[in-house]
């Protein structure tokens, strides 16, 4: 009965009845619906954090081809929030990694691979053909570019995001509802919300937003129940307290606003303040010339920029914690007349310390280059690695 009311579905195997029995017993899904999921084309931008539960669970469910799209390689850091890989596939392309989990977990799914950065040459290219997008990008710039390749292609976008531990999820659905930009008209001042490498993230964290995301695919494939169209989903991990915020298309928005000016896709590097910029002569100091420095004597002073509990990890010797988010509460207890090294784990935020300490009338303030990671792979083998 269901081939002849759904003939242009594919039909299911008797090995795909048994495989998906919970759901063809479901009123909103039965035969028809797990047809229509095996028929459906999902995108996934990232296989990390977020991808991971939301492509486990997607392939799972009986989506029929999952699109993937990643260019990294799986590191040791990954493994603590990123359950689409394991100890046995360090070292190799998260993609390869993500298919052979997926077909362990569900071998009847297409699993389509695009081992690139997404960006604005190919994005579009990367979407034809898929039904919907599902958003699990860990910065800005992927962020407002899959927010726009998705309209402009006319297919939902599921966002989801993460923050030590928070999260939230939208789903931007092209002409039926508000999109990224009516949410976040501007992205934020570079550095100015660090990511999981600097802010760390609560492991189970993304498997409960990318499960989320992955329920509002399914949704959306099937046509059931409310999809999280017009409303912002805030998550907070620490009271677990879920939170809904309205939103609204914003008539000035340039993509989905009433006067539209975005009609292809720009330079989103350069839109979100990324575009590299070269570090001011001398504001840096590399990892050897710092240990030659102290070697010979030099006073200077080390100036830890990070938060106590990275401080509490692994630390230079003799240093003073002066964490970035309270600097200019403590630059007065400086010395002008001192020569300052910050460090921090990657030397992203001694760079704004230096620069701002610079500011504030210390001339004589640095940067560690690369920050205690490099030192570590420089100069001290031994120092503990986060």
């Amino acid at each position: 009965m269901a081939e002849q009311l759904h003939p242009e579905l594919p039909p299911l195997s008797a090995a795909e009845f048994q495989r998906y029995s919970r759901h063809l017993i479901l009123p909103h899904v039965g035969e028809a619906g797990q047809r229509r999921l095996k028929q459906a084309r999902v995108l996934v931008v990232g296989a990390g954090g977020l991808g991971s539960p939301a492509a486990l669970y997607l392939a799972a469910a009986g989506v029929g081809t999952i699109g993937l799209v990643d260019a990294d390689l799986v590191d040791v850091s990954n493994l603590q929030r990123q359950v689409l890989h394991g100890t046995s596939t360090l070292g190799l392309p998260k993609l390869d990694s993500a298919r052979a989990r997926i077909h362990d977990l569900n071998p009847l799914v297409t699993v389509e691979k695009f081992p690139e950065r997404l960006t604005s040459k190919n994005a579009l290219d990367i979407f034809d053909g898929f039904e919907v997008v599902l958003d699990g990008s860990d910065n800005f710039p992927t962020r407002y570019l899959i927010n726009d390749a998705a309209y402009l292609s006319g297919i939902p976008d599921i966002y989801g995001a993460i923050f030590q531990f928070e999260g939230q999820a939208s789903v931007f659905a092209a002409k039926y509802g508000p999109c990224y930009r009516c949410l976040y008209a501007e992205p934020p001042p570079p550095g100015m919300v660090p990511g999981c490498a600097e802010a760390g993230v609560l492991g189970a964290l993304p498997g409960v937003i990318g499960s989320l995301q992955a329920m509002e695919a399914i949704k959306l494939l099937l046509g059931i129940g409310e999809p999280l169209v017009g409303r912002l989903m805030l998550f907070d991990a620490l009271r677990l307290q879920f939170r809904e915020l309205a939103l609204q298309r914003d008539p000035a928005c340039p993509l989905c606003g009433e006067s539209p000016t975005i009609r292809e896709l720009i330079d989103y590097d350069a839109f979100c303040g990324m575009v590299p910029v070269a570090v001011p002569a001398g504001l840096e100091v590399t990892p050897a010339e710092l240990q030659r420095e102290l070697a010979a004597g030099r006073p200077i002073v080390l100036v830890d920029v990070r938060e106590v509990p990275e401080w509490e990890l692994v630390r230079l010797e003799g240093a003073r914690l002066t964490p970035l988010s309270r600097l200019p509460g403590l630059a007065n207890t400086l010395d002008p007349a001192a020569e300052i090294v910050a460090y921090c784990h990657h030397g992203v935020r001694s760079l704004q310390a230096a620069s701002f300490l610079r500011s504030v009338g210390l001339p004589n303030v640095r940067s560690l280059a690369g920050g205690l990671e490099r030192w570590a792979q420089e100069i001290d083998r031994e120092m503990v690695r986060y």
